[in-house]
């Protein structure tokens, strides 16, 4: 089945004869905790919430004169040539939205549709599995700051998220090398500990300072225990710009969006996390840190969206397999998820660079764990590409930041919103529907 639906790029690869195992260094000869790369001194990742690349930089080869060589959407006289079918066999071709808003709950990402949209590399499933909407993308007309980050730094095209699940298997990826038997966005989460720790329990371990600046919660509680003991670490996003301005930007730094309204999940307005995002990237940029800074920006899963690269063959993180239900698709975590955006923000970043190594959200991991010399968690995070190659060390092309475009004024979008019957739910105001992270994790703190 999978031979004649995956390039031989995305097929299982041969096993390494250097393989490294759990609680290895990455410089086995120097002592864990020491610092490499003096020209990164600060990590930022930013995880935004549920878009696949397609479906936000599809249209960047058209729409940005220096990615043109990107692997996005295709299109022939103005229309996209890619397509699924739906279950009566008609042809959805990939579609510009109508506006910046989503729908309420569709398209899914549960490990079915995931697994139904990947229909064994083909993926010629979202449809099938979500409806007409998972065919939706936007341009830069809807995200002038994104396709303004894709004009110059370097972005990932073959960056995966960790698994064909929804955000809380993917996410426990990121934090601890592995889902630990997760598949779904669940209460499930709340009773499974991380198997051999989590990336702050490496960075406390050696006395690496970090923070979470969280705008309504910090999405590392879905790993029991991970912030017990650890409030000094985490702040409001309110304090995030005055910190950054006075210098004051700890060695790692995770940010939390809004997850019910600037995070980029349906039913979001996706220009208000474009706000976001250009909230924290102008404050960076004119940081005083900003010399020695490298932000990552990407996304936690596909969001049930379009992409059409099929996701390849992944290192399985350790023996735990997903602890799934009576009708559940068959899988394991020996594969990953679909592509999601990617970018690097630095001024050492390599101008115009795109990425085709293949690389997850324990290559983010693995970035900070080769930084400074940390013990891997998982045999993924171990084996992850540490994505040095967004990254030309000798010299700094972006010592001085570029000009990036202005974030988009909400209104007309919202007026767009509303002609189509759509009222996302607004920072200014008290959202009567929360996004499953955060509905979740509040009756998690409830109890």
């Amino acid at each position: 089945m999978f031979a004649g639906g995956l390039p031989a790029w995305a097929r299982p690869a041969r096993q390494r004869a250097s393989l490294r195992r759990p609680d290895s260094l990455p410089f086995p000869q120097l002592p864990p905790g020491t610092p490499s790369t003096p020209q990164i001194r600060h990590i930022v990742v930013m995880m935004m919430e549920n878009h696949s690349f397609d479906n936000l930089l599809g249209r960047a080869p058209y729409e940005v004169r220096a990615r043109r060589g990107l692997d996005g959407l295709t299109f022939r006289r103005g229309r996209s040539t890619n397509f699924n079918r739906d279950l009566y066999g008609a042809r959805h071709f990939a579609t510009p939205a109508g506006s910046p808003c989503q729908l309420h709950a569709v398209p899914s990402t549960a490990w079915n549709a995931s697994h139904e949209s990947f229909d064994g590399g083909l993926n010629d499933g979202f449809v099938r599995a979500s409806g007409p909407t998972a065919m939706w993308y936007w341009g830069r007309h809807a995200l002038p700051f994104t396709y303004s980050l894709a004009r110059y730094f370097p972005i990932g095209q073959r960056y995966f998220c960790s698994v064909l699940a929804p955000t809380y298997p993917n996410r426990r990826f990121f934090f601890t090398g592995t889902a630990s038997g997760t598949s779904a966005t669940d209460s499930t989460t709340f009773s499974i500990p991380a198997t051999n720790g989590t990336i702050f329990d490496r960075l406390d371990a050696h006395e690496i300072e970090w923070a979470i600046y969280y705008q309504n919660l910090p999405s590392a509680a879905i790993v029991p225990g991970a912030l017990n003991g650890r409030s000094a670490k985490l702040h409001s996003f309110d304090q995030f710009a005055a910190d950054v301005a006075a210098g004051r930007l700890p060695a790692f730094t995770f940010i939390d969006p809004n997850y019910t309204t600037t995070s980029e999940e349906n039913p979001q307005d996706v220009q208000v996390g474009e706000q976001f995002i250009a909230q924290v990237v102008n404050a960076l940029i004119r940081a005083p840190t900003w010399r020695h800074t490298a932000l990552f920006i990407t996304y936690d899963e596909h969001g049930g969206y379009y992409d059409h690269v099929p996701p390849p063959h992944a290192r399985k993180p350790d023996s735990i397999p997903p602890r799934l239900k009576p009708g559940d698709a068959p899988g394991e975590y020996d594969r990953y998820g679909f592509r999601v955006p990617l970018f690097v923000v630095s001024p050492w970043a390599r101008a115009g660079y795109v990425s085709g190594m293949v690389q997850d959200h324990t290559s983010l991991t693995a970035f900070i764990e080769h930084k400074w010399n940390l013990p891997a968690m998982t045999y993924r995070d171990a084996n992850a590409h540490p994505m040095t190659d967004y990254f030309d060390f000798r010299r700094a092309a972006f010592r001085s930041p570029p000009q990036l475009a202005a974030a988009p004024s909400l209104q007309p979008g919202l007026e767009r919103c509303r002609a189509e019957g759509l009222s996302p739910p607004l920072p200014s105001a008290s959202p009567a529907v929360q996004t499953d992270v955060g509905r979740l994790l509040a009756a998690h703190f409830r109890r």
